[in-house]
């Protein structure tokens, strides 16, 4: 027996025709994930600072996105540097955007998003060479965004 929330985001992908990700393009699947967003997630909840950043990379800048849960103060923070779901192939720092949020307010910590290369375009290990390079550019870097990289965690949304 299925969770009612569960079933009822079944329902919502049957009702609204939404193919199967498995069988859709790398181009497809990250357009349908995009668009099902707005109708399967709550609003953002308000956090005390979003703040776009580039890490150093192997192959360039990597877009992170920092928060700051509300009533953090100016001091640093204990950090979690997340990355996010979509198996390698599919999401990026706006489809878990509403997640990294209430990460940050429900763990009282800030919450550094990678938004990492992804596959069939940036073949096996690339994705994993980014999130990698990420975190330790936190380690390296964690007084400039605000954390305190001693109290560093990494954490993924998987299935």
């Amino acid at each position: 027996m299925l969770h009612p929330q569960a079933r009822a985001l079944l329902d919502f992908i049957e009702a609204r025709g939404i193919p199967p990700t498995h069988t859709l393009s790398p181009t497809d699947a990250r357009a349908f994930y995009r668009e099902r967003r707005a109708a399967t997630q709550p609003l953002p909840a308000e956090v005390a600072e979003v703040r776009d950043l580039a890490a150093d990379g192997p192959h360039g800048p990597i877009p992170v996105r920092i928060y700051r849960p509300l009533a953090s103060g100016a001091g640093p923070l204990p950090v979690l540097v997340y990355y996010h779901g979509g198996g390698w192939v599919i999401g990026d720092l706006d489809t878990h955007d509403v997640l990294c949020r209430e990460l940050a307010n429900g763990a009282g910590c800030a919450v550094v998003a990678v938004d990492y290369r992804m596959a069939p375009e940036h073949r096996f290990p690339a994705a994993v060479d980014d999130v990698l390079a990420a975190t330790r550019w936190v380690g390296r870097e964690g007084a400039a965004p605000g954390v305190d990289a001693s109290r560093l965690a990494g954490g993924a949304y998987t299935r």
